[in-house]
C-alpha cells in the first residue's frame, strides 16, 4: 500500500470536516471524489444515481431474474470507456468469500454497478469497514447489503469450536473469533443452530455498519445510506432479506 493510502487509513477515525475528509481521501487514492467529478460532467453510469430504496429494489429485481434464469445481457465492452474514467456503483455488498456465492451474478449486475467486499463469514472487520467507507464517502453508494448464505463453513466452524472444542490451524481462528458473538447469541435458541447463527451474524454486522463512525453512521443518519442484510439460498439462488 502506498504512503498516501497508509496516511488516509491512519487518519480515518479523526474528526475532520466532511468536505476536507473527502478531498484528502480523493487525493490519497489518486481519483476525484464524485462531487468534483460532477462539476466536470455526468457520472460514468448515470443510471446508478438512485435513492437507497430504489437501489434495494434494483438489487432484488436482479436477484429475481437470476433465480428464474432471465438474466440480462451485459455488454462489458461498451462499458469500458466510461468506467475507465471512474465508478459510481448503485450498491455495495459485504459478502462471504465462498466460491458458490457470486454477488455480481446473484443480483444480475454489470461492471461498475456494485462495489463488492468479500471475506469468509461476511463480517465487518476494520478493513471491510474502511472499504465500505470508501464506497459510501467517495463513490456515493446509497446502499450496503450484508450477504450471508446457507451452510456457511466459517459459521459452522465457529459452532464446532464453541460446542465441541474444535481447533483450527493457521489464521482460521481469527475468523471464528469474529463470528463467536453471533453463535453465542443464538446457541440456546430453538431451531437449527447453523441457520440461526448465519442470520444473527448478518444482523450483528448490519448493526455494526450502521453505527460505524464517522462516515457510515453519518450517512445513515442523513438518510443517504441504507444498510440491509440477506441470506442466499444455495439451492434456489434466492436472497431472503433479514430483519435487523
Amino acid at each position: 500500500m502506498c504512503d498516501k493510502c497508509n496516511s488516509w487509513l491512519a487518519n480515518r477515525g479523526t474528526d475532520l470536516p466532511r468536505r476536507k475528509f473527502l478531498a484528502l481521501l480523493g487525493a490519497a487514492l489518486s481519483i476525484p471524489v464524485l462531487a468534483r467529478a460532477a462539476e466536470k460532467g455526468a457520472p460514468p453510469k448515470p443510471q446508478n444515481v438512485v435513492s437507497p430504496d430504489a437501489a434495494l429494489e434494483r438489487l432484488l429485481a436482479g436477484n429475481h431474474r437470476y433465480v428464474h434464469g432471465t438474466m440480462q445481457r451485459h455488454d462489458f465492452a461498451a462499458d469500458r470507456a466510461a468506467l475507465a474514467k471512474g465508478q459510481n456503483p448503485f450498491a455495495s455488498i459485504l459478502s462471504c468469500a465462498d466460491s458458490r456465492i457470486g454477488p455480481e451474478y446473484a443480483f444480475d449486475a454489470g461492471r461498475g454497478d456494485i462495489f463488492v467486499c468479500r471475506i469468509a463469514g461476511n463480517f465487518a472487520n476494520p478493513e471491510m469497514i474502511a472499504s465500505l467507507e470508501y464506497s459510501v464517502g467517495v463513490l456515493n453508494s446509497p446502499l450496503i447489503l450484508v450477504l450471508g448464505h446457507q451452510a456457511c463453513g466459517a459459521v459452522d466452524s465457529t459452532i464446532k469450536q464453541i460446542k465441541d472444542g474444535a481447533s483450527f490451524p493457521g489464521h482460521i481462528p481469527s475468523l471464528t473469533e469474529a463470528l463467536t458473538p453471533a453463535v453465542q447469541a443464538v446457541v440456546n435458541q430453538p431451531g437449527d443452530l447453523l441457520a440461526n447463527a448465519i442470520k444473527e451474524n448478518v444482523v450483528l454486522t448490519i448493526q455494526k455498519l450502521q453505527t460505524a463512525e464517522p462516515i457510515l453512521s453519518e450517512a445513515v443518519n442523513q438518510k443517504k445510506l441504507k444498510v440491509v442484510g440477506g441470506v442466499y439460498d444455495l439451492k434456489t439462488g434466492k436472497v431472503e432479506l433479514v430483519s435487523s
